[in-house]
């Protein structure tokens, strides 16, 4: 442990941290490969609670906080924290879908968005700025630097790509032991501050981006976040860490190293 309640894995937690992220990035696989127009969130849900289960882990999410669901089911406007139901999803929807697994007492937590069939050009646009800054996110990352470099990096690249808001009032976070945990990683921010990026210390990084405003409102579950003007958002995000080879992207299926690599980024996976 450092200062703040930062935790800090040995490799062998690492390791453990990578099983449990490659049982998040298949459930992201079998969820982009799932989804249709006609199926309900909550089908959704069982499909990946049971792939979660059956890969040997535990869902991160289920009885979280009291939160009912093994994934959130995040549709159009609804930006994160969607609880799967009966919502059926339509032609030209899109749908962001988090996912977290526990394997060993160790998390991994990730998100996707997937358009339902064809989805509007601008809609596709704001999905691919936004994975797009999560990976220049992580990719700003290195020994010695600062969280923050990781935030100003999510937000150079989304500010360069148009006019879209960055939500502030949710962020990337630490991750280990527990699902969340210090430090915070905001989406936004000059570079240089927050603690410093030592071997050990793994992060999620999960841009939150809409077509409108960075303003949101809760509904009345108290869990599903919603943009204040309607507009629509997307939602990705990654658990990596930092080793002295490089940068490994724990619930990437190929640890990170094809995007990272084009991005001119060590890889650092094992």
């Amino acid at each position: 442990m450092l200062d703040r309640g930062i935790e800090i894995k040995t490799p062998d937690q690492i390791d453990a941290m990578r099983r449990a992220g490659l049982v998040v990035g298949q459930t992201l696989e079998l969820m982009r490969s799932t989804v249709r127009a006609g199926i309900t969130t909550g089908e959704l849900d069982a499909i990946a609670e049971d792939n979660i289960r059956s890969s040997g882990a535990t869902p991160s999410f289920k009885g979280y906080h009291g939160f009912p669901g093994s994934i959130c089911a995040s549709v159009n406007e609804e930006v994160v924290h969607g609880i799967p139901g009966e919502r059926m999803l339509a032609e030209g929807d899109v749908i962001s879908i988090d996912c977290g697994a526990i394997v060993d007492g160790w998390h991994g937590d990730a998100a996707i968005t997937v358009p339902v069939g064809t989805v509007p050009a601008e809609v596709t646009e704001l999905m691919r700025v936004t994975e797009e800054a999560m990976w220049r996110g992580i990719a700003a990352a290195h020994l010695g630097g600062r969280v923050t470099d990781i935030s100003h990096a999510v937000e150079r690249h989304v500010r360069s790509q148009g006019r879209y808001g960055i939500l502030e009032d949710y962020v990337g976070h630490g991750i280990g032991s527990q699902m969340h945990q210090p430090p915070n990683v905001p989406n936004y921010g000059r570079p240089g501050k927050g603690p410093k990026l030592v071997e050990g210390l793994a992060l999620a990084v999960e841009p939150m981006i809409t077509l409108g405003t960075k303003d949101t409102e809760v509904l009345e579950d108290d869990w599903t976040v919603i943009t204040a003007d309607g507009t629509w958002a997307a939602h990705f995000e990654h658990t990596f860490t930092l080793t002295p080879q490089g940068t490994w992207v724990l619930t990437a299926l190929d640890g990170g190293e094809a995007a990272l690599t084009a991005l001119g980024v060590p890889w650092g996976g094992r």
